[in-house]
């Protein structure tokens, strides 16, 4: 049994390595009409790099709710995580559509050369090790983390792909709207100083609401440097 667990967190190990991660937060609200586009490209993103593993975030802010369309995928964690971002970047107000990717560079979500060479220099730099593996309760190891990282934070995105929106109000009132990589919840799943240990692990019990198709849902783990708020190692997986 040990040498079969052993195997199988190798074998994670080599999956994790053989394509660069990305993270690709994308913030956008069903009653935003210029974020169409963006959900789109976000859509896009995933199947436009053969030797990146783009992994997208749909992050719907709230703040839109109040002009005729309350977004059934908004949160307030997702507005307070964009006015956090917003700090980083001193940015006087934030907006939708608003593209992150790797939590060091933001643009307009609708710009594709952007979100290209964003990606690709991302896909280039140092990044942590991250492995998972799944049964009753999900562990996820983190080791080889870049120099110069002190805190890092942990975070477990659970993602929905394939929804389909018509809203009856607000700036999109019956558009066809579509998403992919919505993030249903977004946890911390724990937190370790880089100078005083090599690698970490962390254990978490995956909640999946039994209405949301099993095909369609994505496990996203990633360590994010808290100085900095870089993405430094992402991997994801299927519940």
């Amino acid at each position: 049994m040990m040498r079969l667990a052993a195997f199988l967190m190798g074998a994670l190990l080599a999956a994790a390595q053989s394509r660069p991660p990305v993270l690709v937060e994308l913030f956008t609200s069903e009653g935003c009409s210029s974020c169409p586009p963006a959900d789109q490209l976000l859509i896009r993103l995933p199947r436009a790099f053969s030797g990146i593993e783009v992994i997208p975030l749909s992050e719907h802010v709230d703040y839109w709710n109040h002009l005729g369309w309350t977004d059934r995928f908004s949160s307030p964690l997702f507005s307070a995580r964009q006015q956090d971002y917003g700090r980083l970047f001193h940015l006087e107000n934030v907006y939708t559509p608003e593209m992150v990717v790797n939590g060091e560079v933001e643009f307009n979500g609708s710009d594709w050369m952007r979100a290209r060479d964003a990606i690709l220099k991302a896909a280039g730099e140092p990044r942590a090790t991250l492995a998972i593996s799944m049964g009753d309760v999900a562990h996820l190891q983190v080791s080889d983390v870049p120099q110069g990282v002190r805190q890092v934070d942990l975070f477990l995105a659970v993602t929905e792909t394939n929804l389909e929106t018509v809203p009856r109000g607000g700036e999109n009132s019956g558009r066809t709207l579509r998403h992919a990589g919505v993030v249903r919840s977004l946890t911390s799943v724990g937190h370790f100083d880089a100078r005083k240990t090599a690698s970490y692990s962390a254990d978490a019990r995956i909640a999946i609401n039994p209405k949301w198709p099993r095909e369609n849902v994505r496990l996203v783990w990633f360590a994010q440097d808290r100085a900095t708020r870089k993405i430094i190692g992402a991997a994801t997986a299927r519940p």
